[in-house]
């Protein structure tokens, strides 16, 4: 078995080396730096885009895709419910990666729909307020527990993620549940693992004083 990880810490391809790391799987790990990438990346992803993963030769990219890839590949690692029972697990996984990113995105960039049910309609999200309302009152709901099983899966991993980031650069709103959410998924072992291999990085590529 081969596992290779195209990423750079700087980007989310820390959220796919987290999810390496709950598998508990060995894999290799290529550093992408910012700027015009090789042939060789490109010709693994066209997009020019990290993360990548590269499993026995089947190329995954996409975070939201290759979490759901690697919780398939280990079912060891109990990282997705029984098929029969992914509805919830389905549903935030790829809410965080369609309707929350848009939604943050939206504003970052200052695009608004304003309240025109029109245009909001056309929008995957609709509203940035309804979609974080949405979510919140989904964490809410699980209390102690999690999102889409009675154990972590992937979706907590994800939407974890995507709220640690959003909470820390003030594009999500630091609202209680998801402070309490956000300490809880990145407490635990394989997320403090993951971001110190990745800091490792950050800090070698830094710029050396003179």
């Amino acid at each position: 078995m081969s596992l290779t990880l195209y990423t750079n810490p700087m980007s989310r391809g820390r959220i796919a080396r987290w999810m390496l790391e709950e598998t508990g799987v060995e894999y290799d790990t290529v550093l992408i730096q910012w700027g015009a990438p090789s042939a060789d990346f490109l010709a693994v992803n066209p997009m020019a885009k990290v993360p990548a993963l590269v499993h026995d030769g089947q190329v995954v990219t996409e975070c939201a895709a290759i979490c759901a890839h690697l919780a398939d590949a280990f079912p060891a690692a109990g990282l997705a419910p029984p098929v029969d029972r992914r509805g919830a697990y389905y549903r935030w996984l790829f809410f965080a990666a369609g309707p929350l990113e848009q939604a943050v995105t939206s504003r970052t960039m200052g695009w608004d729909a304003g309240n025109d049910p029109r245009k909001q309609g056309m929008l995957g999200f609709g509203s940035y307020d309804r979609t974080i309302d949405t979510l919140e009152a989904a964490i809410k709901a699980a209390g102690d527990g999690w999102l889409a099983a009675d154990h972590f899966t992937a979706a907590d991993l994800y939407v974890g993620a995507h709220l640690a980031w959003g909470t820390q650069f003030g594009s999500i709103p630091g609202r209680d549940a998801f402070v309490a959410f956000v300490a809880r998924v990145t407490g635990r072992a394989a997320a403090v693992r993951a971001a110190a291999k990745d800091d490792a990085l950050l800090a070698e590529q830094a710029p050396q004083p003179a």
